[in-house]
């Protein structure tokens, strides 16, 4: 329900939050999927293979959103398949005493495996007993009488001292341990689980990604520890891998529709009104020598010029020209730098140009509102959630009746889950400028979002009834149908969801990202995956720097098994990835496919596939 939900089908909108709202998409979608095939899906029978495989690699692909909603729709596992903490196996004596004390000559008689097996239940009792150095002799001498052809009991007891040593919090000797426990019994659950954990503490994370994703695939998925520890090693990764590469990345103009679109979201912006008249090059001059004086002092009217032509290329570099020669319109050219520096992805550029227009005290007042809308909306995007609240709030302070700050702060109020405050704004925003469709269409997924997670079904239907009337008032803003068809699909109502993306495309038939979400809505209701991936394959050709597209046709590859594929795509993505959140989150998508493909190699572990 974030910003992907509220503005990526028609690509408006602040181009931040987006890996989190694209995971919630897909989330809503398990939800309904989950809540009306999980009958199916326990029984064994009836579930579409694809959807099978959707629900079963959600948890690692989509993060900790998806492994609540996992396990709200799954039966709760036992408490002691969940934690894992205790070594295995009695500590009452073997099977076949009599409980009386044995002779020395009873005890010789002991095979080597009963004796192994009488030093191991003796190490359990030290251990529950919190005595861990004793038990690690008891499993020492265990393992050293066990006769090495019982590999079954041998890695047990290897795991055993494992989770002794896990207690001291001697990392190297657990994975050593529990090594050699795998080697013995490469699908020893318990072993892989312990060894991960080792793994994490000793900051191997891709060793520590592989043991758990085989984890996870060997319990389908249903054991929330293991999930949450393979969700918070794929965030570190991402995250640090991130860091790295976004700072030695190639900026990137994104499409020009994308850039159309963001700033289609602006209805109060000097910035992104076309050129007046007299402002153009030789209008409503006397001489061709003084129109040509004026346009090369100018870089801003220049860089402007550039926009309506869509030569994006050029604008930074005359908005340069004209901020260092302290021009006419130097606030002006330094909010348009900002904003393509951030529409290229660099917000450390984009940051100091927008203080200089926020702390101007003579700028225009409209000006100052757009650096600080912007400004917010990167702090929310780099996850400051706070400094975007003071931002927004002091843009509605200094310009009151400007209808964008409405209008935007309504979008974060929503991704903060202030759902009442975001449709205050998003009236402010009617009440300024009622023909704002986008703000209506915006409004209506609002008081949506919020009766369908509050399962209020009289409120999910005044709320559709709202968007009938919003698309009836307003048939041709292209937003009303792509949020229409997001709540018509969760509500299962697929084919008129379908004729709202066609609706959205025949307005914006070069809009990538509503193919994407068409894709989507044909595997859900159809079950067919080359319709699917042929309009996912579409809105890579109208633009071929669509991150989402390659994202979305990733995720598809790794649930039909085409890990190599699959890994190609998000690193498309990762390479196109407009803020370091974002490409962190790719980042993982990306670990999780390669920790499948080592999983499958080492082990011969695969989930299951379309």
């Amino acid at each position: 329900m974030l910003q992907r939900d509220l503005a990526d089908n028609t690509g408006r909108g602040i181009c931040a939050f987006a890996h989190a709202a694209r995971c919630l998409l897909t989330i809503r979608r398990l939800e309904i999927m989950a809540a009306s095939k999980l009958v199916e899906l326990e029984a064994g029978t009836g579930l579409p293979r694809w959807q099978l495989a959707l629900l079963i690699g959600a948890p690692i692909a989509l993060g900790v959103g998806a492994i609540y909603l996992w396990n709200r729709s799954r039966k709760k596992k036992s408490k002691a398949a969940g934690e894992r903490k205790t070594p295995e196996g009695s500590a009452s004596p073997v099977q076949g005493q009599d409980g009386a004390a044995r002779t020395n000559q009873e005890e010789d008689n002991r095979s080597p495996l009963e004796r192994a097996q009488a030093a191991k239940n003796k190490g359990n009792k030290y251990f529950k007993a919190g005595k861990y150095e004793n038990a690690i002799q008891c499993y020492t001498e265990a393992i050293g009488l066990c006769p090495n052809e019982q590999k079954t009991d041998l890695s047990t007891f290897y795991q055993n001292r494992a989770a002794a040593y896990e207690q001291q919090l001697k990392w190297t000797e657990v994975v050593q341990d529990c090594s050699n426990a795998v080697e013995l019994n490469p699908r020893y659950i318990k072993a892989l689980f312990r060894r991960a954990k080792a793994l994490e503490r000793l900051d191997n994370k891709k060793e520590c990604l592989e043991d758990v994703t085989a984890v996870c695939i060997l319990e389908a998925f249903q054991n929330q520890l293991s999930m949450l520890l393979a969700d918070r090693v794929l965030k570190q990764l991402g995250k640090e891998k991130a860091k790295e590469k976004y700072k030695n990345r190639e900026p990137m103009m994104p499409s020009p529709q994308f850039i159309k679109s963001y700033f289609s979201s602006f209805t109060d912006d000097i910035i992104s009104k076309p050129l007046q008249k007299g402002e153009k090059k030789d209008e409503d001059k006397d001489n061709e020598g003084e129109a040509a004086e004026v346009t090369e002092r100018s870089g801003y009217l220049k860089a402007k010029q550039y926009m309506e032509e869509e030569n994006y290329d050029k604008i930074i570099s005359e908005c340069t020209k004209e901020i260092d020669s302290a021009g006419r319109y130097m606030g002006e050219a330094l909010l348009l730098r900002a904003t393509f520096y951030l529409l290229i992805g660099n917000a450390t550029a984009a940051q100091p140009d927008l203080d200089r227009v926020i702390n101007m005290p003579h700028a225009n007042v409209k000006l100052r509102a757009n650096a600080l809308i912007k400004r917010g909306s990167m702090y929310m995007q780099q996850q400051q959630p706070m400094l975007s609240t003071q931002d927004f709030n002091m843009a509605a302070e200094i310009d009151p009746g400007n209808p964008d700050v409405f209008h935007h702060r309504g979008q974060l109020k929503i991704l903060l889950d202030q759902v009442d405050e975001a449709v205050g704004d998003f009236d402010e925003c009617i009440r300024l400028r009622p023909d704002s469709a986008l703000a209506q269409a915006q409004k209506c997924f609002a008081l949506y979002r919020q009766a369908y997670t509050g399962n209020n079904q009289s409120q999910v239907q005044i709320a559709i009834d709202g968007f009938q009337d919003v698309i009836r008032r307003f048939p041709q803003c292209a937003e009303g149908y792509a949020l229409y068809a997001q709540a018509l699909t969760d509500q299962q109502q697929f084919g008129k969801a379908d004729e709202m993306y066609d609706r959205c495309i025949e307005l914006e038939p070069d809009n990538a990202t509503t193919y994407v979400h068409k894709g989507l809505l044909q595997l859900q209701w159809r079950q067919d995956l080359d319709i699917g991936l042929d309009l996912i394959n579409k809105a890579i050709e109208i633009d071929n720097k669509c991150d989402f597209a390659y994202e979305t046709m990733g995720t598809i590859e790794v649930q039909r098994g085409n890990l190599d594929k699959a890994i190609e795509m998000f690193n498309k993505a990762i390479n196109l990835a407009k803020s370091e959140m974002e490409m962190a989150h790719l980042y993982s998508l990306c670990d999780a496919a390669y920790a499948q493909t080592e999983v499958a190699r080492k082990y011969g572990l695969k989930p299951p596939t379309l």
